[in-house]
């Protein structure tokens, strides 16, 4: 079987609230494309900034609809004035479409088998018809145990995954947090499931760094220099308001990343307390994590991808977790800072005056210890581990396919 007939992948991500499930997806198709140059990848994502974020140049984008999460398991349409019925019946058509025109020969799904609402789920249908596989790729932690098996069990999830899914990839390490004994994966699943380790950008310091820091008006350093990031932006004002407030006076000076998706009203608000603080200010930097290399501190909220970048570079961080909707950031902070890789400060005790003394208490401390220590107990070369795994998948069923072909010409 030819390489375009059996080296087509679909990556779809539902992105109802920040940009991690697409960066997720983004770094593993880098991989993918590294590790296979004759590949047909097709990303399918709601995100706005998906080709803003290192986004390979043989990489094609299927731009879906936006949605805004509301609750959990609750979206609702970013921008078109429709109800969450009809743009979830537009998805969900623009997905299936893909599927039965692209005809791609293995699928990678992030976090929700089915989509938002099932979205995905006709699409799911289509490539089991066409003989596709279709690969589960889940980050380290969803929830508490309580709350996924609560939500899972409406739609027997777990045998649902056993049925549409070949493979289930992890972005994490068992020892850290254990998804088949927490969310009580059935037998099936669990002999399915690989644990490929953290999911991260591997760059080394951008080439772009001083033309950063230029923008940011931090070419000459006089102190050290923390950085406060929100990710896309849309819940991270408590973090960063606070930390504007904790720059004043502080021994370390102080640059904020707030995020593309912060809503406007909240970046108003940040600006004028930056332009008060004398705190340079930007929304979106590309290939963020690169800049890691250079700052003396992080301070971050607690999703997936800042924390497995930040620790993979050493920087010493200051997390301050969300804990609604979701308790995965509250678990993997506290997972995290019990292997001594950052300090955690939970959001009913942040203030300016905390978040300054948690700061200058890290600010000086050794890089190279915070990275010997997290690669003494993780890895980071999740995205590779992925795509090698998804490969060996489409490989199998070409193998498969071609063998069926031959006894059926015989």
């Amino acid at each position: 079987m030819r390489p375009e007939t059996y080296m087509r992948f679909l990556f779809y991500s539902h992105d109802g609230l920040g940009l991690g499930h697409t960066r997720r997806h983004v770094a593993v198709a880098a991989a993918l494309s590294e590790m296979a140059p004759e590949a047909s990848i097709l990303l399918a994502s709601g995100a706005d900034d998906v080709n803003r974020l290192g986004l390979p140049a043989d990489i094609e984008v299927l731009k879906l609809p936006g949605l805004r999460k509301v609750a959990n398991e609750q979206y609702s349409s970013r921008r078109l004035r429709i109800p969450t019925a009809e743009i979830r019946a537009l998805r969900s058509a623009l997905l299936l479409t893909a599927v039965k025109s692209f005809r791609p020969s293995v699928v990678l799904v992030d976090k929700h088998p089915f989509g938002v609402s099932g979205e995905f789920r006709p699409a799911l249908d289509a490539l089991r018809r066409a003989g596709g596989c279709a690969v589960l790729g889940l980050r380290d932690i969803l929830d508490d145990r309580e709350t996924v098996l609560r939500e899972w069990a409406p739609h027997k999830l777990q045998k649902r995954i056993a049925r549409y899914f070949d493979l289930v990839l992890v972005y994490g390490h068992r020892a850290i947090f254990d998804p088949i004994a927490q969310y009580d994966f059935p037998p099936d699943v669990s002999r399915r499931t690989r644990f490929c380790g953290y999911v991260v950008n591997r760059e080394k310091e951008d080439a772009r760094v001083e033309m950063y820091w230029a923008a940011l008006n931090l070419q000459t350093r006089t102190r050290p220099v923390v950085m406060a990031t929100a990710g896309g932006g849309e819940d991270g004002f408590f973090v960063l308001e606070n930390f504007l407030r904790a720059t004043v006076g502080a021994p370390w000076q102080g640059v904020v990343i707030a995020g593309p998706m912060t809503p406007p009203e909240e970046l108003k608000k940040l600006q004028r307390l930056a332009l008060e603080s004398r705190v340079a200010l930007h929304t979106f930097v590309p290939n963020l994590s690169s800049l890691f290399w250079s700052v003396d501190a992080l301070v971050c909220m607690g999703g997936y991808n800042t924390l497995a970048e930040a620790v993979s570079k050493g920087v010493p961080t200051v997390c301050i977790p969300r804990t609604a909707p979701r308790s995965e950031q509250l678990i993997r902070a506290f997972s995290f800072e019990r292997l001594g890789l950052l300090k955690t400060i939970r959001p009913e005790k942040l203030n300016a005056e905390t978040l300054r003394e948690a700061v200058s208490a890290i600010v000086c401390l050794s890089r190279q210890e915070i990275l010997d220590r997290a690669n003494e107990c993780l890895s980071f070369d999740g995205a590779r581990q992925a795509a090698s795994q998804i490969l060996a998948l489409a490989a199998e069923r070409a193998r498969v396919t071609t063998v069926s072909m031959s006894k059926v010409a015989i």
